[in-house]
């Protein structure tokens, strides 16, 4: 089991991250009000919390959201999770189509850092149910993968 350690969105692409306390997940869509949500199959990206800590402590001046991660989580190293596999929290079903995003044109970590950690660690998921997720929250994988399909 993992826990939300931060929802972050942003209003316009190209624009960084915010975190939020409660976010909004719609049925293939993604959150409510972030940029990069759509009928598109990376609709919520997530980053594991050890990962990003793990970053952060080599010197990069990093903040949640830096990454464009929607959810940081603990718990979870993602990217050993296949695609197709299924996370909840609460009511929010999230089943995982992507692991790893090459970054465009090098962001601005990759220019201070020399590297970005979204490209092997980040991973992309489309809502399957939709409703609130706050900060806190337990994020559970689930086991049987058939109920949702």
């Amino acid at each position: 089991m993992g826990e939300i350690k931060a929802i972050c969105i942003s209003k316009k692409r190209g624009t960084a991250k915010y975190q939020i306390e409660e976010g909004t997940f719609v049925k293939g869509w993604g959150i409510l009000s972030d940029a990069h949500a759509g009928h598109w199959h990376r609709q919520v990206s997530l980053l594991s919390y050890e990962r990003f800590m793990e970053f952060k402590m080599r010197g990069a001046d990093i903040s949640y959201g830096a990454f464009g991660e929607n959810l940081l989580v603990s718990g979870y190293d993602f990217k050993t999770y296949p695609v197709g596999t299924i996370f909840t929290v609460g009511n929010v079903v999230l089943r995982v189509t992507q692991i790893g995003k090459k970054c465009h044109s090098h962001c601005e970590i990759f220019h201070r850092m020399g590297e970005c950690i979204m490209p092997h660690e980040g991973v992309f998921a489309e809502v399957i149910c939709g409703g609130k997720v706050h900060v806190g929250d337990e994020l559970k994988l689930w086991k049987n993968y058939s109920k949702f399909y």
